[in-house]
């Protein structure tokens, strides 16, 4: 199985990728459910809890500078996909269009099929992280998360929801799906955050 789809990273990678992990030749698709199919027409991102409610349309986000990425992709199950070229709109943008209440720490994202993750606001708003639209040129298939996925590169890949719909605001940590069942609530690849120690 490792030399059909995964491989050793060669020696100029090594150090691109976490403990651990191995490097895909593809794009694996892993989902838990259902695989959402959501037009662009009827897509629509909320916001709601400690921040000044809003709804935004497709054609809100469209209207946001877009920009090129290049990033490391590390999923928990053990693969790295590296340089993955995405297009999308940096996470800081989209909040400047929003307004917080200063006692917002935490986020649950929320997406369409009823998945959600935890994230701390800290580790969402960062320059490196992005809602993408396109991955190497292309629309966001549906099995990839489209039409809208997020992507927080220096977290573990289920911290990047697929077909994302809204951002839930909170003050305390509160818990996704795969945290509540067993994940490690933050996911950093370089330490290993695979699993919760409690």
């Amino acid at each position: 199985m490792l030399g059909k789809f995964f491989q050793k990273p060669e020696a100029q990678d090594s150090e691109r990728v976490p403990p651990g992990q191995h490097l895909t030749k593809g794009f694996p698709v892993l989902t838990y459910g259902a695989t959402p199919k959501i037009t662009t027409e009827e897509w629509e991102f909320r916001v709601w809890g400690l921040v000044k409610p809003v709804a935004f349309t497709w054609k809100d986000f469209m209207a946001l500078p877009q920009h090129e990425f290049t990033a490391d992709f590390h999923c928990v199950t053990r693969w790295s996909k590296l340089d993955v070229k995405w297009t999308g709109i940096k996470v800081t943008d989209f909040f400047s269009l929003i307004e917080l209440d200063p006692k917002a720490a935490h986020v649950m994202e929320h997406c369409y099929g009823g998945y959600t993750t935890n994230i701390a606001i800290a580790d969402l708003v960062k320059e490196e992280n992005f809602f993408a639209f396109k991955a190497f040129g292309e629309p966001l298939t549906a099995e990839h998360g489209g039409p809208m996925r997020l992507v927080v590169p220096h977290l573990y890949a289920w911290k990047s929801a697929k077909w994302i719909n809204g951002l839930e605001f909170l003050e305390r940590e509160e818990l996704g799906f795969w945290e509540r069942n067993g994940y490690h609530t933050r996911g950093e690849p370089w330490a290993e955050e695979r699993y919760s120690s409690i």
